[in-house]
């Protein structure tokens, strides 16, 4: 069998691929690619704990690149560990569930005036265009500069089918995005206001070896706004899209979540195991590892399907079946151990508030299936496009 994350065909469903995967190669290689897979759930989750085996210095994606810049999610500890932990001293669950009343103003300014009947694409008028406004709102980025960030993020996200290589297109809209926050960065250091951004900027901790305080660089702060800009909006944008393509399959569940408060936050948690929009996390190994009477070799690309992992019968009862009441104790959509995704939260309370908004003005709303369209992105898996009728 052949596993070829660029391939569309397998990115609009690489469920049956995947269980493929787990049953006859839970250790896959594809030699002409270049690139090992771990799917079954146990295994996925004991490579993201062992981050002494599968480094994350050469980034998460299919692609082998060492970026020029400090991200966090493309270090290792000890390097990591410093920077999450002065990101982490602000950047807390406090601030994050102080948000909620924006992300909702933000989400009904974005539903309001339309009426039942109305046909709207919902990745424009919501999905896309909510979570890159409560970022920018977050980090204080101006309102008027907001619609070209969120463009300009967006096409630095596209990639071509069968193509490791990224698009030009997208080289040069990673370059636009860079160089505006570098202008913002250096616009808060001689002006700090109240907002994330700022307070990043003044962050500080005391070194355990030297004792003398160390705050994040410019470097460190710049592949912070990129990779919060990045992962925060594309994933999120992704998954509401996802979701609302899901609960619309599934109408006595959508009915449930506009009814039962209770049920909404397990809700969301089955819509990232049943059809997430990270589906991969790529790492690199430092040494040999075995499983399955197959010994992966050092210094090669792992993929750590996720999306696999999920569907994974030795994992969750009847996988294929989405439920809002099943129970969940341990994911790896958002990641596990040192890489735990740090803006979690937040895109949980993102998608929770977008479908509670949504579905109290319209529960009954209805997917035009024919016309949805495909992200082209081998990183992040959903829709570009989908239409609805309210």
């Amino acid at each position: 069998m052949e596993y070829d994350p660029t391939d569309w065909q397998t990115q609009i469903d690489p469920y049956p691929t995947y269980a493929s995967l787990r049953e006859e190669a839970p250790v896959y290689h594809n030699e002409k690619m270049g690139f090992w897979a771990l799917s079954r759930f146990d295994d996925v989750w004991d490579a993201h704990l062992d981050w002494e085996t599968f480094s994350s210095a050469w980034g998460q994606t299919l692609e082998k690149t060492l970026t020029p810049l400090p991200l966090m999610i493309s270090l290792d500890p000890p390097k990591h560990t410093r920077v999450r932990q002065l990101i982490s001293k602000v950047f807390t669950p406090r601030r994050v569930g102080l948000l909620e009343p924006t992300v909702r103003r933000i989400t009904a300014e974005r539903l309001d005036g339309l009426e039942s009947g109305d046909r709207i694409d919902l990745f424009e008028q919501l999905a896309s265009v909510m979570p890159m406004d409560v970022i920018s709102a977050l980090l204080g980025i101006p309102e008027a500069d907001r619609e070209q960030v969120r463009t300009d993020t967006n096409t630095s996200m596209h990639r071509e089918a069968g193509m490791l290589e990224i698009p030009p297109a997208a080289q040069e809209a990673t370059g636009r995005v860079l160089e505006y926050f570098v202008g913002f960065i250096k616009e808060r250091q001689a002006r700090p206001q109240d907002d994330l951004i700022s307070a990043l900027i003044g962050s500080e901790l005391r070194d355990v070896d030297t004792g003398e305080m160390t705050k994040l660089s410019f470097e460190e702060l710049l592949g912070f706004c990129l990779l919060l800009g990045n992962a925060g909006h594309e994933t999120t944008a992704r998954l509401i899209c996802n979701s609302a393509v899901t609960l619309f399959r599934h109408p006595d569940q959508r009915a449930e979540f506009a009814a039962n408060p209770a049920i909404r936050a397990n809700a969301v948690e089955e819509m990232l195991r049943f059809d997430p929009p990270s589906q991969v996390q790529g790492r690199w190994t430092t040494k040999p590892w075995s499983r399955h009477g197959v010994t992966i070799p050092e210094d090669v690309r792992v993929l750590l399907l996720t999306g696999a992992a999920h569907r994974d019968e030795r994992r969750f009862e009847n996988p294929d079946a989405f439920d809002i009441h099943r129970e969940i104790d341990r994911t790896v959509h958002f990641g596990q151990g040192h890489h735990f995704c740090l803006g979690k939260s937040l895109a949980r309370q993102e998608c929770r508030v977008a479908f509670e908004e949504l579905l109290a003005r319209f529960p009954d709303y209805e997917v035009d299936e024919a016309g949805l369209e495909w992200s082209h992105n081998n990183n992040v898996r959903g829709y570009a496009k989908v239409p609805i009728r309210l």
